[in-house]
């Protein structure tokens, strides 16, 4: 054989090497992008996880103080404002995010 013969099969070699490992390439994984009742449960989480921290905060002071159950409905009004806070900075997230997709696709078409 002449060396430009054997450079031409190894670049026809290297070439299906190539195009056997795109085949054989990991798919993207489907699980990285949440689903609907994911970002749900998150953040009714967020919104239970405020109320049950401002009401525990507020409980303790009030048994902690000797007060009437001032400090319990006014930590709990701030747990749940805590609580919807966190869930529209969430809900705010996810739709940058889905904006960004939706960007990427259109660039790609």
């Amino acid at each position: 054989m002449t060396d430009p013969d054997q450079k031409e099969r190894l670049a026809q070699l290297e070439a299906k090497i190539e195009a056997a490992k795109l085949a054989q390439a990991p798919k993207p994984r489907v699980d990285e992008h949440y689903s609907a009742a994911n970002l749900a449960w998150r953040m009714v989480i967020e919104l239970v996880a405020g109320l049950g921290i401002g009401f525990g905060i507020g409980y303790g002071l009030d048994l902690l103080l000797g007060t009437i159950p001032i400090f319990l409905v006014l930590f709990t009004m701030l747990g749940l404002a805590a609580g919807i806070k966190t869930m529209l900075r969430s809900a705010k997230e996810i739709q940058e995010d889905q904006l960004a997709e939706q960007a990427e696709r259109d660039e790609r078409d």
